[in-house]
């Protein structure tokens, strides 16, 4: 092939000389298809190549992207393994969380038993310790002698209640139970109307001072009530929210005792809680001694129709001395007198001479 391009340059131009080789030119088809040589050679073969190259290059690329599918699972397992380590990590946070527990359940225990021992039992007396019971009347020694009776029941303060039967009551429930018990049908139950109840059927004394030994306790007697405002919210248009019955003087203490229920005063000291003898005091609410300071108290007065009954006689050990007989002035005529005799002789005498 090199020749004829030689040779035919040489024909035309008629020089002799050397030519340059435009073998780059032309070598480069020709070498570019060396399977053109086998085509050729095969005619027909062809479309039988293409087929075979089309069948061998196919399965070849599959693999290709077989291994890139089976590279891209990897880092996803290499993912997931955070994943799968997660709940680990969760399950060592619930110790933790399980370890809070005895904290939250035994605050309820720390809370609760420090209330119950700082409320000490009711306290109770006897009618006989009470210095003015004997000589009060009949209906108020069964007054004070059935509220004492309700102070040895262990009942506790109870608000809204005035039934013994419910292991508790409140202050008016308390005087509205004990007083109906008595006889007395038309007691209203709260105190408020307790406080009206009174100053209508009966004597009212107010006190002003916040002294107990100001003149006006005086007129105090056993079997009065005594009224108390401020210690809670009524809301109502005479604010009287406390209520109690003045039992008299203690004979041991010498001090002033009331009886009736309560969530906070004292008895010889001691803070009682429920139907309860207590001492009788002024209210003197600070900050140090933990009482009420809005309480006040308003005053005193009579129940209606308790001292109707006069006071019964005592009665003595020994029996009475018999009387002396009594005789009749119609028995044995009184005796005259000598002056009257004398006359009523001298009389007979000279009625006897006239005849």
């Amino acid at each position: 092939m090199n020749a004829e391009v030689i040779d035919g340059p040489r024909k035309r131009g008629g020089f002799t000389g050397a030519t340059p080789k435009p073998v780059p030119t032309r070598s480069p088809p020709i070498e570019r298809t060396p399977a053109s040589k086998e085509k050729t050679k095969a005619p027909g073969a062809d479309s039988l190549a293409e087929q075979r190259t089309e069948s061998t290059e196919g399965p070849k690329k599959q693999p290709k992207a077989l291994k890139a599918a089976a590279t891209t699972p990897a880092p996803k397992k290499k993912r997931k393994q955070p994943d799968e380590s997660t709940p680990v990590e969760k399950q060592a946070e619930r110790p933790d969380a399980s370890a809070t527990l005895p904290t939250n359940t035994s605050t309820p225990e720390l809370i609760t038993p420090p209330v119950k021992v700082e409320r000490a039992p009711a306290a109770t007396l006897d009618p006989g310790e009470l210095a003015e019971f004997n000589s009060l009347s009949v209906r108020t020694q069964a007054l004070i002698t059935a509220a004492l009776a309700l102070t040895k029941l262990n009942l506790t303060y109870t608000y809204g209640s005035d039934d013994p039967a419910q292991g508790g009551m409140d202050c008016s429930g308390t005087m509205a139970y004990v007083l109906r018990a008595q006889g007395f049908k038309d007691v209203p139950r709260d105190s408020s109307s307790q406080y009206v109840w009174v100053r209508k059927g009966g004597p009212f004394f107010a006190v002003v001072s916040k002294s107990a030994e100001s003149f006006e306790f005086k007129d105090l007697q056993p079997g009065d009530l005594l009224f108390w405002t401020g210690t809670y919210e009524t809301g109502r248009e005479i604010p009287i929210s406390h209520v109690m019955l003045y039992l008299g003087i203690e004979k041991k203490t010498k001090k002033r005792v009331m009886f009736g229920a309560s969530d906070g005063r004292s008895y010889a000291g001691i803070q009682r809680w429920g139907v309860s003898v207590f001492d009788f005091k002024m209210p003197n609410g600070t900050a140090a001694n933990g009482e009420r300071t809005k309480v006040d108290f308003v005053g005193y007065g009579r129940i209606p129709g308790l001292r109707e009954i006069p006071a019964a006689e005592p009665v003595s050990a020994t029996p009475p001395a018999t009387p002396a007989p009594v005789v009749s002035s119609a028995a044995t005529p009184k005796p005259r007198s000598s002056a009257k005799a004398a006359a009523s002789s001298s009389g007979a005498r000279k009625k006897k001479r006239s005849e």
